[in-house]
């Protein structure tokens, strides 16, 4: 390719520092599996021909005579070139500046922090999760060239660079670029001589791109003849028996940007009131952006085939781990963007393509528990969103989920399992809320509960303080916090006894809990004896009405509660060490000083840490001085 206008006129640029970063990773062969650069390089041509054909829509002019898209690999092995070219939208100067000169999308720095703590055999299915993909092209090629021209324009743009921190930016004569379009030139490395192969080529395009949208055909030298490899036929549209497990899993990992494979895939065809295609995947693994804060799924909206918008809400927020596509006939080609989400139309699709995921997920959870298990561990928590946000499908989603409780081991419980194993006349389903197993099974709440063999489901994601709130019951059922309200554990036998407790505490004991409860008034909103300590002397509750616990937490932390509610102080009244104080009636400056440590003694099990540090050390300190004298 000449460039000799170019090299008289080029500007050069250096690369956003991100960029730069990246490209050094790249030149440095982080990834053990090259292959994917072309996989990328043909993702983001096919990309350019539907974007052509979507604004063909409304200038039917920009596809001159040339009316078919298509994507075209020549090779040259005796100049060591690899060339990709499309005739797809293509890009101006400014355009070329914005793609290939910086990395916009969020989460950029991220994924430069995950790249360098890269795992082997990590980095393909990585590359397309942060929209890099074009840098890819770098692991192999010591300089790569750009020439593009956007459709309708009459000038052309060559981009180049060595990939060592700058790029350069030229005009260049329209003889010498496509008619409308982009090729990008790879100048391939050394140890990259292969990628001029047929064989090598043929190889990758078939395994990872056989099923892009867009026909893609190879020259074995310049100016050569090509031939077709593959025919751009759309998946979507062909019939689930003429499909190879292979061949769904091709095109999962192009519409995905991952490289493991799908967890489950759901394809059907509607017919009826609304006609339209759907191919969803719920991927084998966590996308890497899976808790980005604008939560934005991925699924794409094509109309006749023809790409309309991947920013169109197909499915609700808590289904945004599934990757795919919907394409119908019932709305208009000239559809504007805007115009999308207000559709009666997309409403009946999306509630469609909902119902039909959330099916395939209950019949595999009948059919392949294993393989269940793996997309609720991956994806168990955006589910729960479901129950919070989606009260259509609230009783639906909450017998899918599975829970780990104090009797389900290393293994899960459904509710469901929950509700046949209780406690004749249980009328509830407890639960505990916290950060981590660890913790809540260490929980003094959980005491009581234990030693009555009752089972509570134990909830360590953050969404789980939000939709126990809106789910009242399942199967007839509560759903009730042990660390909120009255526990009424009397009516239940502890395992080692005969028969349920009623006698009442000592007298002293009795005494020393009302002495607390005046004392500490201004802490809590009530001292009690409790039900459900049988090991710990205290914990913290909440009161019935209100937020729970570890919900009042959270709202704080986020500020959204500027102070919590008084909790319950709650006492085992068969404790020793209550016993002991209940007995020093004539101490009554330790009885002051036991009852403020009682109470840091409950916080620091919570979680918490003493009000008053000082205070509490300045307690500690007088009680153990008399201890030992």
């Amino acid at each position: 390719m000449t460039t000799t206008t170019a090299e008289n006129t080029a500007e050069s640029h250096v690369f956003e520092a991100d960029v730069a970063r990246l490209l050094h990773m790249m030149v440095h062969s982080v990834y053990s599996d090259k292959d994917v650069f072309l996989r990328e390089l043909i993702s983001n041509a096919a990309d350019a021909c539907e974007k052509l054909r979507y604004e063909a829509i409304a200038h039917p002019g920009l596809l001159s005579n040339d009316p078919d898209s298509r994507i075209l690999l020549t090779l040259d092995a005796d100049g060591g070139k690899l060339i990709v070219e499309d005739n797809g939208i293509g890009m101006s100067r400014d355009e070329m500046i914005e793609a290939l000169g910086t990395i916009a999308r969020s989460g950029t720095r991220a994924f430069m922090e995950r790249i360098e703590a890269n795992k082997q055999g990590e980095g393909a299915q990585l590359i397309g999760q942060f929209g890099v993909g074009f840098y890819s092209c770098f692991m192999v090629a010591d300089r790569v060239d750009v020439v593009s021209r956007r459709a309708g324009a009459e000038d052309a743009w060559l981009w180049s660079s060595d990939g060592k921190g700058g790029y350069s930016v030229a005009p260049v004569d329209v003889s010498e670029a496509p008619a409308r379009g982009t090729r990008i030139t790879l100048h391939l490395m050394e140890d990259a001589k292969s990628y001029a192969s047929r064989w090598s080529v043929e190889r990758i395009v078939k395994e990872q791109s056989g099923h892009v949208p867009v026909p893609i055909k190879i020259a074995e030298k310049p100016g050569e003849e090509a031939t077709q490899l593959t025919d751009g036929t759309a998946l979507w549209t062909k019939s689930k028996n003429d499909i190879t497990a292979e061949e769904y899993t091709d095109f999962y990992r192009g519409v995905s940007g991952q490289y493991d494979e799908p967890a489950l895939t759901v394809h059907f065809r509607a017919e009826g009131r609304h006609e339209y295609s759907a191919l969803a995947f719920v991927p084998g693994s966590q996308p890497f952006d899976l808790f980005d804060p604008d939560r934005k799924g991925r699924m794409k909206l094509y109309v006749k085939r023809v790409f309309i918008t991947d920013e169109a809400e197909l499915l609700p927020r808590y289904l945004r781990f599934v990757r795919g596509l919907v394409d119908t006939s019932d709305l208009p080609l000239n559809v504007s963007r805007e115009m999308i989400q207000e559709s009666p139309i997309l409403t009946a699709i999306r509630k469609g393509v909902t119902n039909r995921i959330i099916t395939a997920i209950e019949k595999q959870a009948e059919s392949d528990h294993d393989a269940f298990l793996k997309i609720w561990e991956n994806f168990g928590s955006l589910i729960k969103e479901g129950i919070y946000e989606d009260f259509e499908r609230r009783s639906q989603l909450l017998a899918l989920s599975r829970f780990r409780t104090t009797t389900s081991g290393d293994g899960y419980r459904s509710l469901a399992d929950y509700v046949r194993d209780a406690k004749e006349g249980q009328q509830a389903i407890y639960y505990l809320v916290g950060g981590s197993l660890e913790q809540l099974k260490a929980s003094p709440q959980l005491e009581g509960f234990r030693a009555r063999g009752i089972e509570v489901l134990l909830l360590t994601d953050s969404v789980d303080s939000f939709w126990v709130t809106n789910a009242p019951e399942f199967e007839g059922k509560s759903l009730k916090s042990i660390t909120q309200g009255s526990a009424d554990l009397t009516q239940f036998k502890k395992q080692d006894e005969d028969k349920p407790e009623n006698e009442s505490a000592p007298a002293d004991v009795q005494a020393f809990l009302e002495y607390a409860k005046q004392k500490l008034a201004d802490e809590v909103s009530d001292v009690r004896a409790s039900d459900r300590l049988v090991e710990s002397a205290v914990c913290l509750v909440a009161a019935e009405q209100g937020y729970d616990r570890q919900l009042e937490k959270i709202l704080q932390g986020a500020g959204r509660l500027q102070s919590g509610a008084k909790p319950i102080l709650e006492i085992n009244m068969d404790h020793p060490v209550v016993k002991a104080i209940a007995a020093k009636a004539d101490a009554p400056s330790l009885r002051d000083d036991a009852a403020f440590l009682l109470l840091d003694q409950a916080r620091v099990l919570d979680g918490d840490k003493p009000a008053d540090p000082r205070a509490f050390a300045e307690r500690l300190a007088r009680l153990m001085e008399k201890a030992l004298q």
